[in-house]
């Protein structure tokens, strides 16, 4: 990897990972002379990094004004929503029992760190702890086509929690109740009443707005 690729995608990443975790919120304007400052590169790369990333839907490039950061449509929503829903029931359906019961153990242990980052209302680790619970039950499916797909909807998943940031510290004691409830049915094998709780629990969690 030559300088100007290795700068290209730091300069990628840093953008990415700006849109996604909330530094730069849906609706802002970013120029790059503002970024290559902040990142330590020059223009050239932030603009390569900008073209990528309107190729992939998380900006607009407007010429010689900047790049408009998007959102998510209430459409996008609802069939990330609904992508969500089947690939989660349809993984834990697949689960074995005795695999269902280590994998409540872990995931109880996962409530916990939840509760404590609501407590420390540190909303970036409740939405990485939470990223993580519900890829816990595609992954433990042993699917690899279930995950792959699962796992590209990670950085919307990741955005748009991060969107609802107050919204999810308004609801703590309804998520960490949801998330018990669901880990319960994964043990019992419970499948129908996981995949109910599972789409109220994204409906509630994903509602639309600001």
């Amino acid at each position: 990897m030559d300088a100007s690729t290795s700068a290209a995608e730091r300069a990628y990443r840093a953008i990415r990972d700006g849109i996604l975790n909330g530094v730069h919120p849906a609706g802002a304007m970013l120029g790059e002379e503002g970024l290559a400052q902040q990142i330590g590169v020059s223009r050239t790369p932030v603009r390569a990094a900008l073209g990528r990333l309107q190729d992939e839907g998380w900006i607009v490039i407007y010429p010689k004004r900047g790049a408009l950061v998007q959102g998510l449509s209430e459409r996008t929503i609802a069939h990330l929503q609904d992508t969500r829903l089947i690939l989660e029931a349809a993984g834990a359906s697949r689960i074995g029992a005795t695999a269902r019961g280590q994998l409540a153990e872990r995931l109880r242990a996962s409530i916990e760190a939840q509760r404590d980052a609501f407590g420390d209302r540190d909303v970036r680790r409740f939405i990485e702890l939470t990223i993580s619970f519900h890829r816990a039950f595609v992954e433990a499916a042993g699917n690899d086509v279930l995950l792959e797909l699962a796992d590209r909807l990670a950085d919307r998943q990741r955005f748009l929690l991060f969107c609802k940031g107050d919204h999810l510290l308004a609801r703590c004691d309804d998520i960490i109740a949801e998330h018990e409830t669901l880990v319960e049915q994964l043990r019992t094998g419970d499948t129908a009443g996981f995949t109910e709780t599972l789409r109220h629990h994204l409906d509630d969690n994903y509602v639309p707005g600001p």
